[in-house]
């Protein structure tokens, strides 16, 4: 009898995912928080902390961003050299125009990712780009409304679905009466 139950390398088979930044009403750390889900490897029954079973992501629009509030001006993103006086920060509306809005991404899924020697391994797996147009479209096999789609656009798309029905369900009562 095997002892390797799921543990196979077709239970470990990457899936190429397509999340279109520009079509999700998302904000930044929520859409980041689900790609740090899929690059672990978490929406998978065979997932395990120690090993590497995640996804690739192909993010595109990146340059499309959504944030809440002032965050463009106002949210700082450091770095240091280790050496005395030698901090610098840059605004996250300055780091967009100097490399995108996919750095923005990236830091942010970063910062989600558990931070143990698999963070940049499964770093690499996302392939961040400004607009639709992409080398991968060979590779990617869950379009929109599959796979790690539903996990970042379809919850929210259900939640906006179900309060219109609210709401159209509370003209409907008004108009009776």
């Amino acid at each position: 009898m095997s002892q390797t139950i799921g543990r196979t390398r077709l239970a470990h088979a990457r899936t190429w995912h397509h999340v279109d930044l520009a079509a999700s009403p998302l904000t930044l750390g929520r859409v980041a928080s689900r790609i740090a889900i899929a690059l672990m490897g978490k929406h998978k029954p065979t997932y395990s902390p120690s090993t590497d079973c995640g996804d690739y992501i192909v993010a595109v629009n990146c340059a499309q961003l959504k944030t809440s509030g002032r965050k463009m001006e106002q949210k700082l993103y450091y770095t240091h050299t280790t050496r005395p006086g030698s901090l610098k920060s840059i605004s996250m509306e300055r780091l967009m125009e100097k490399w995108g809005g996919g750095e923005v991404l990236r830091r942010a899924v970063r910062g989600m990712l558990p931070k143990n020697r698999l963070r940049d391994v499964r770093l690499a797996r996302l392939r961040a780009f400004e607009t639709a147009s992409h080398p991968y479209k060979a590779n990617v096999v869950k379009y929109p409304m599959q796979g790690v789609k539903n996990l970042i656009v379809e919850e929210a798309m259900t939640k906006m679905a179900a309060e219109k029905a609210r709401r159209d369900k509370e003209w409907v009562a008004e108009v009776k009466i």
